[in-house]
């Protein structure tokens, strides 16, 4: 486990390119901060086919049943299960399609949960509850590449068959090299030295977005440029949906209110509304 716990080479705990921030008037720490969030897109970009791979490789699974999972563990962790529960309302897919899976588990979210990181086998032990099939893909996430509820639970899914990923933010770390699939966005230091809830963060989330965002395209979860699927919950939602429904079946707002009240969906209204103008 030595070369897991070497942080020396890692990009990630560089010392920052800023010194003496106590001393920095507000203003000039925002302008700091937002210099390296600067960043990102461009290391973004650069990971674009690293990204293209796994989105493929896990959509193909997908359309034949397989389900996507995010382990991490802090920060890393609560992205993962961010960017999981966004795709049910959003998209009207079952909570259970896109699943995030923390270190110290629900605790975790809220509070750090103390070595918890630190379980080599615990990922594939929290894994075990979803009866997982060779067409599920696991992706571990970990802005540092070392950690080891990580490394050890990719390993474990290499070898039980399964697809494996991953999201990191430095190159040749044991998590990528794990990852059947690796993504390496590489933000370099972070603006308060070793502090990846910032840009490595920032960069996580972003590619996290990128993923499922795709995957519910190619899905066939949004029709146009529109969330044709997503989960009629409150009012504003409920608007949207009667808007969307105006547009697509060019119709009147109470008709499309209608429509889209019976029918529970932007979907099935359209639809409905098509089929019955023939």
């Amino acid at each position: 486990m030595s070369d897991i716990l070497n942080l020396e080479r890692l990009s990630t705990e560089a010392a920052s390119n800023h010194e003496n921030l106590e001393k920095k008037t507000v203003l000039e720490i925002l302008n700091g901060i937002n210099q390296e969030d600067k960043s990102v897109p461009f290391a973004i970009e650069k990971a674009l086919p690293q990204i293209e791979g796994l989105i493929s490789a896990a959509a193909e699974r997908m359309k034949n049943g397989g389900r996507l999972f995010y382990i991490g563990a802090g920060t890393s962790g609560r992205l993962g299960i961010l960017d999981a529960s966004e795709c049910p309302p959003t998209y009207g897919v079952s909570d259970e399609l896109i699943v995030g899976i923390i270190a110290g588990g629900d605790l975790a979210i809220r509070k750090a949960v103390e070595n918890a990181e630190d379980d080599y086998l615990q990922a594939w032990k929290d894994l075990q509850r979803f009866n997982l099939t060779p067409l599920d893909t696991i992706v571990g996430i970990a802005a540092s590449g070392r950690t080891p509820y990580v490394v050890g639970g990719l390993e474990v899914a290499n070898q039980n068959g399964l697809l494996t990923g991953c999201v990191v933010c430095n190159t040749g770390s044991p998590v990528a090299a794990k990852a059947q699939l690796p993504i390496e966005v590489v933000v370099g230091p972070e603006y308060v030295t070793g502090s990846t809830r910032m840009k490595s963060g920032s960069a996580q989330k972003m590619v996290l977005n990128m993923i499922s965002t795709t995957l519910m395209i190619k899905l066939g979860k949004v029709r146009g440029n529109r969330m044709v699927d997503m989960q009629l919950s409150n009012e504003k939602l409920v608007e949207r949906g009667i808007k969307m429904v105006m547009n697509e079946a060019n119709v009147v707002y109470d008709v499309a209110k209608k429509l889209l009240i019976e029918n529970g969906s932007v979907r099935k209204a359209v639809d409905f509304y098509k089929n019955n103008q023939k």
